[in-house]
């Protein structure tokens, strides 16, 4: 899934999230749907499968904003995706450390929320949104700087081509 898809499934959560909320017995069916489809999928997948993705993905970003709160550009640049470090110095014509210095990234506070979907997240954090993908040698930032657009995609500030 690519980060184009992921936005999609992102929003398709944040709509669903608006939907109206079934009352009296209605919630106890739903309830129990829910229950019964997440003793199934923890079956299928086994039990806390996705915690060290969940995990893997939220200590990346936490050691991204952690290098740009110590300005240590050079270790920010190793935690980039290699087409969003490429795109990042064509774009500023210089390499990864000066041209991420002058991206002027906003300081993103602490993770909210973390959703990995395969090998693709999505990360809130209370001033920024992350979005990850999982290399053989670990988790990497795709974007940073997002926005969401409503019903468009992300605006981001910095992101791979």
């Amino acid at each position: 899934m690519d980060v184009t898809a992921l936005l999609r499934e992102d929003h398709k959560a944040h709509r669903s999230r608006r939907a109206p909320q079934p009352r009296g017995r209605a919630m106890t069916a739903v309830v129990a749907v829910a229950a019964a489809a997440a003793a199934a999928a923890a079956m299928l997948c086994g039990c806390g499968a996705p915690a060290p993705r969940l995990d893997g993905a939220r200590h990346a970003a936490e050691a991204f904003e952690q290098a740009l709160a110590d300005a240590d550009y050079t270790r920010a640049c190793a935690l980039l995706a290699p087409q969003t470090r490429q795109q990042l110095e064509e774009d500023q014509h210089q390499p990864c450390g000066p041209a991420l210095y002058g991206q002027d990234l906003p300081a993103a506070g602490q993770v909210d929320d973390t959703q990995v979907y395969g090998r693709q997240a999505l990360l809130r954090l209370r001033n920024d949104t992350l979005f990850l993908s999982q290399f053989d040698d670990g988790w990497r930032v795709v974007a940073a700087d997002c926005a969401p657009q409503g019903d468009q995609p992300y605006r981001c500030s910095l992101k791979g081509g």
